[in-house]
């Protein structure tokens, strides 16, 4: 695949309707398709929408997408499908990657739950999970969990050349300014998904490329969208030449020292970030 060409959802879903939203998502599926898209994103818990009044009983299970894998291989189309999903006894805030012919490449449960709100009632993931999407692995962390450099760190050692950013929250400039640098120091391109709204929307995507061959410093940034317009958004990632870029150059995991890097595996919590 030459270019991956991924369709950015910026729109704000309805809460505990899920049939409106899968007719919603497919309606979206089919005007990507239309405009060559490969794989669409969603923000975060679009199905369910991000209501965390859903118990455990009244959340997604793996049979509510099938009018999505189906959809999908109809139209040869992926989709990023993200929803509060049924877990063991409690729900889990996750994201399915469906395949362009309709079969789900992966699961990824958010790991970094919001644990000082209302995401304290749900079982957070533990692990970060990569996928083959037609020749290019694809990584996922959900919201919170880029605010933690280590999430995009452990998908570009597991092999993501591309992570997908479903994502739901407001104050976007500085998180949009992390999302730049998860792709510059990881080597690895990232795009984000987040409903519109006041200061909210800023969907957005960021190729790795951030100088050429001649050491003269190019924008990489693919995709900024506003924050209030609703639709679908779109960036090509010319994984070519993302891939020479890797092979060149000296971030991602060339020269790590990580026998300094033992403290990262330390949970201990200490003043001022007792919570």
């Amino acid at each position: 695949m030459k270019f991956l060409n991924i369709a950015i959802l910026q729109m704000r879903s309805r809460n505990r309707e899920m049939e409106p939203n899968i007719s919603t998502i497919i309606e979206k599926m089919k005007e990507a398709k239309s405009n060559h898209a490969d794989l669409l994103l969603l923000p975060e818990c679009f199905i369910t929408g991000y209501d965390l009044t859903i118990g455990n009983e009244s959340a997604l299970t793996q049979e509510d997408l099938l009018p999505l894998c189906e959809k999908a291989k109809e139209l040869q189309i992926g989709v990023v499908a993200t929803a509060i999903t049924q877990g063991d006894e409690k729900p889990q805030n996750a994201a399915f990657v469906i395949g362009k012919n309709g079969e789900i490449l992966m699961k990824y449960a958010k790991v970094h739950t919001c644990d000082f709100a209302d995401e304290k009632a749900l079982v957070s993931g533990d692990e970060f999970k990569v996928c083959d999407f037609g020749g290019v692995k694809l990584g996922m962390m959900i919201c919170y969990d880029r605010e933690y450099p280590e999430s995009a760190r452990i998908l570009m050692l597991k092999g993501a050349e591309i992570i997908l950013v479903p994502n739901d929250c407001e104050s976007m400039k500085p998180r949009v300014q992390a999302l730049s640098t998860r792709a510059y120091e990881n080597m690895c391109g990232v795009a984000m998904a987040n409903p519109n709204g006041r200061n909210a929307g800023n969907s957005c995507a960021f190729s790795p490329i951030c100088w050429d061959e001649n050491g003269e410093c190019t924008d990489n940034t693919l995709l900024l969208a506003d924050a209030e317009t609703e639709g679908l958004f779109y960036a090509a990632f010319d994984m070519e030449s993302l891939r020479s870029y890797r092979e060149r150059e000296m971030l991602g995991n060339t020269f790590r020292k990580v026998r300094a890097y033992a403290p990262l595996l330390d949970g201990k919590v200490e003043y001022p970030f007792v919570r």
